[in-house]
């Protein structure tokens, strides 16, 4: 069944066909009720985590009793967000941080299509280690490549379900999509972020069959902070073992370069927030009187120090006005780039950030077609 929607026109490039946003910047819009999933799982797969929006079973080896929630989180039930996937914790006013990405101007007509599947599974023991995935079942089709999408928010906030209406246009393109949550600093020190990331690329692997994706076509996209994840996933290790390639918007792939520009006199709000959230995320100020276990920290969390032959091609894309310069991926392009692994950066005219360079027209086109030229 296909539904007419009006949508902002400034983000119909970003869903075209297959989002439905809220129309007015920070508007609030009921997600609605999902019709529940209750198909069984092969006895191999894992079974699924009880949320609001599937309304589906928890999988096993994976307890979900026993363990204390944050105040006002329960580790089975996450509430619907409307967040952008690279909104800040809390607050604050236009421009910086706590403003959405996504700001919707005016009015269009659009189409969508019937939605993907969708359901949420545990991939650790934490509340914060759940994943979320989306797929369009076609039983007789050849696996199919796939997208692990990680959402932003400083290292302090964020949630895996605002990257739901972007997942759906993938899904529509021809790709399996999953986002997964990951534990937040202050309480998780790096690298647990980038653990978690890997824990949720790996449990894809494992259970690709459940969805009909192929494991060796795996394709990561992150927006802010976790562009940076998918940068890390890109570049530690051998990064073409772990995934295809990487499309990253607005990456702080230097934290220590956000670290200084925050501290900059007349640096904005937006900038002043990322160097306090670097110091959350590595749990020390680097500086003069900082201990080599900071140090180590601060350099782990830099993807440039992690390149070497092999890793994951990648596209970086920034805007002239973001308060994540483009210095922090043209210094790591040139890395990628010396020891022979292909990198493109690229600047929007603007003052967009992370998701909100989607509002740009030709954005998602440039993605779809790098997605196809390296996902095989």
């Amino acid at each position: 069944m296909r539904k007419v929607l009006v949508c902002g026109a400034a983000f119909a490039a970003t869903c075209l066909s297959a989002l439905a946003v809220p129309a007015g910047a920070g508007a609030a819009m009921p997600l609605g009720a999902a019709i529940p999933l209750r198909e069984p799982a092969p006895p191999s797969a894992p079974t699924i985590v009880p949320t609001e929006e599937t309304g589906t079973g928890a999988p096993s080896g994976s307890p979900e009793t026993g363990e204390t929630a944050p105040p006002g989180e329960s580790p089975t039930r996450e509430a619907p967000t409307l967040e952008s996937p690279d909104a800040p914790p809390q607050g604050g006013t236009s421009g910086g941080p706590g403003t959405t990405d996504g700001v919707v101007s005016g009015q269009a007509v659009m189409v969508t299509p019937a939605l993907p599947k969708s359901k949420t599974y545990a991939y650790g023991k934490a509340s914060r280690q759940r994943i979320d995935a989306y797929w369009r079942p076609a039983p007789k089709a050849a696996p199919r490549p796939a997208v692990l999408m990680i959402h932003g928010g400083y290292w302090l906030g964020g949630d895996k379900r605002s990257w739901k209406y972007f997942a759906r246009r993938l899904t529509a393109d021809g790709y399996v999509v999953l986002a997964p949550n990951y534990r937040l600093a202050p309480k998780a020190v790096w690298p647990a972020q980038r653990d978690d990331a890997m824990s949720a690329l790996g449990f894809m692997k494992k259970h690709a069959k459940l969805w009909n994706l192929d494991p060796n076509r795996i394709i990561v996209i992150g927006s802010s902070s976790g562009g940076m994840l998918a940068t890390q996933l890109g570049t530690y290790g051998t990064g073409t073992q772990q995934v295809r390639g990487v499309v990253a918007l607005s990456p702080p792939n230097n934290p220590f370069l956000a670290f200084t520009d925050g501290a900059k006199p007349g640096a904005p709000a937006a900038e002043r927030t990322l160097r306090r959230a670097v110091i959350a995320l590595v749990h020390c100020t680097p500086g003069e009187t900082a201990d080599a276990a900071c140090w180590k920290r601060v350099d782990d969390a830099s993807s440039a120090s992690h390149v070497s032959p092999g890793d994951a091609p990648m596209l970086l894309m920034h805007s002239t006005g973001d308060f994540v310069p483009a210095t922090h991926s043209t210094g790591l392009a040139t890395a990628l780039r010396a020891a022979g692994v292909e990198a493109t950066v690229k600047v929007l005219p603007g003052e967009m950030h992370a998701s909100g360079l989607l509002e740009d027209e030709h954005t998602y086109p440039q993605i779809l077609a790098w997605l196809r030229n390296h996902s095989g």
